[in-house]
């Protein structure tokens, strides 16, 4: 008797227990996963804060501008992830590599503590500290492992955004990343062999263009040596070439543009010397006369010449992050 009194109390109460809610809205099976899907993160971005630790926290954490991971410089770095990585951070700004653009969509974004431009005795630049990288080459080797991004899709603000960015500068030892095997690196062997080929003929300004645009920089195909030109050149320098990063075109440069393109394939014959025109002579056709000389334009009075001005500094980058 008291066994059935106690399996009916039993039954009582589990009736009277609260029976879940329903799940509110969609529910989803998870049973099957396409096969055709990749990571939205294609490219890593590297900068420079160009500020100290405390102001770069609070300039990441509560300005507009953002970046996923910020690595300090204390003795022992901390690695501060600001931003989830399935979102977008707001730190390259308007820029591109290859055929994308808008970068913070499809990249994932890194700032160092580093005060970046500094005109001091010691150099324009700060230089990292061997601990900082001793911290970054493991946070970047997790991030393009798991996002499968290519070692030529590892980049410097400056080479998304060259012709208003400069960080993380050519004080940043992208050597021993490319030694970690996770930046593209052009072979010094085979950037020696090149480097003959290009002294027989050097390459024009419309050839820099155009292997400038090949490896990923964004400018016009102007054919003319501009601003933006050696802009662009003067940031490719600076990550592969950082003793000298004058913008200038030469033979060093030309080689090292074309060992990272064509890092296996044969060489590349000599480029052919600049073609000329002349008049063509037809037989019995007499040659034109040249046209005539301006008249001779009188000299203008003596002008007391006009002190030189003052030197002027460079304009350090703007601190302006995006």
């Amino acid at each position: 008797m008291k066994i059935l009194v106690a399996t009916l109390l039993l039954a009582l109460l589990a009736g009277c227990a609260t029976t879940p809610p329903p799940p509110v809205g969609p529910q989803y099976d998870h049973t099957y996963t396409a096969r055709g899907q990749a990571s939205r993160a294609r490219f890593l971005v590297l900068h420079y804060t160009v500020s100290n630790r405390a102001d770069s926290i609070r300039i990441l954490t509560q300005q507009e501008v953002s970046a996923h991971y910020l690595v300090t410089d204390d003795p022992v770095p901390v690695i501060y992830n600001l931003v989830d990585e399935k979102n977008a951070a707001w730190h390259a700004g308007n820029s591109s590599w290859k055929n994308f653009t808008q970068l913070n969509n499809s990249s994932i974004g890194i700032e160092i503590v580093n005060p970046g431009y500094k005109d001091s005795p010691k150099g324009p630049y700060a230089p990292f500290t061997q601990a900082q990288i001793d911290a970054l080459i493991p946070l970047v080797r997790d991030i393009v492992t798991r996002h499968h991004i290519a070692p030529e899709n590892v980049l410097g603000h400056s080479d998304v955004a060259p012709l208003r960015k400069q960080d993380p500068g050519p004080m940043f030892p992208w050597r021993q990343l490319a030694a970690a095997g996770l930046v593209a690196w052009p072979d010094a062997n085979r950037v020696a062999a090149l480097v003959p080929i290009f002294q027989i003929q050097p390459p024009d300004v419309a050839w820099y263009q155009k292997k400038l645009a090949t490896w990923g920089y964004g400018l016009v195909q102007s054919g003319v040596l501009d601003e933006q030109t050696r802009t662009v050149l003067s940031a490719f320098q600076m990550k592969y070439r950082p003793a000298n990063f004058d913008g200038n075109p030469d033979i060093e440069t030309a080689a090292l543009l074309e060992a990272l393109i064509n890092p296996t394939g044969p060489l590349p014959p000599p480029l052919p010397a600049p073609v000329t025109t002349s008049p063509i002579l037809l037989p019995g056709v007499p040659t034109p006369a040249p046209a005539p000389l301006p008249a001779p334009v009188p000299a203008p009075e003596a002008v007391p010449p006009v002190p030189a001005p003052e030197t002027v500094p460079a304009t350090p980058p703007e601190p302006a992050r995006q």
